[in-house]
């Protein structure tokens, strides 16, 4: 039966679709049979992300409404033959609410060891109706107080129901040794959560997901897994004397 995860960020621009995408691929990449269903009803966008937005034909509302099978709403990915993206439509002639979604997911639970639900920004209806879907959170969060403040908001929703794990995304090493970002730590600290991953700050990987932070990705796949904490080290390459060297040169690239 798969794991149900809702892949969450309490505010806007967290990355939290690249993140599900990204940790879609490398658990797939384990041979892991993986789902990701947009529930971004009307801002979707993880089929552009996944780069299938030309393959759509059904999508979730779709399934919802009985005009397909759910096999038929899934796009396979080209490069994983276990990953299926369910998309989600740019607008609903009706509201849609928690227990279509539900049913949904539950006819398809045998069929992966992974289901992760892209949830919308915000803490509004659609976020309750994405969190009620599943049985575990991921948090994504940057290391900035405005994205910390707005997951701890996020956190006091989910908390008492839901597990919830944190990955912070967009981690620069260079401005954490410095002192002008930040520290996985001190964000972990400040959300008082599970800690489940860390992810670099990478232009190409935000735009493309099958970018240059995989070994990033793999370790957060692999804790997601084992239960393990094994946090990706995005500081050590900045600090001592070549380190400050690194930053002079990242300042100025």
């Amino acid at each position: 039966m798969a794991r149900k995860i809702v892949v969450t960020g309490g505010k806007g621009g967290v990355g939290k679709t690249t993140v599900c995408a990204n940790l879609g691929i490398a658990l797939a990449h384990k041979s892991k049979r993986v789902l990701l269903m947009d529930l971004d009803i009307g801002l979707n966008n993880l089929d552009v992300t996944m780069h299938v937005e030309d393959k759509v034909v059904f999508d979730l509302v779709d399934v919802i409404e009985n005009r397909c099978r759910p096999s038929q709403a899934f796009i396979q990915d080209s490069a994983e033959p276990t990953l299926y993206v369910m998309p989600s439509c740019h607008l609903a002639k009706r509201q849609i609410n928690a227990d279509q979604i539900k049913r949904v997911v539950s006819r398809l639970e045998d069929n992966f060891d992974y289901i992760f639900i892209d949830c919308p920004a915000g803490i509004d209806s659609g976020f309750r109706r994405a969190v009620a879907c599943a049985d575990e959170a991921i948090l994504v969060v940057t290391p900035h107080l405005s994205s910390v403040r707005d997951a701890d908001k996020a956190i006091a929703e989910l908390i008492g129901n839901t597990p919830v794990s944190v990955v912070i995304n967009r981690v620069r090493g260079d401005l954490v040794a410095s002192g002008e970002m930040l520290s996985p730590f001190e964000v972990f600290s400040l959300l008082g959560q599970t800690a489940l991953g860390v992810l670099p700050e990478n232009d190409y990987v935000n735009c493309n997901v099958r970018g240059s932070s995989v070994a990033a990705f793999d370790l957060l796949a692999s804790n997601l897994e084992t239960g393990k904490c094994e946090l990706y080290d995005c500081v050590t390459p900045y600090k001592g004397v070549f380190g400050r060297l690194r930053r002079k040169l990242k300042r100025n690239a």
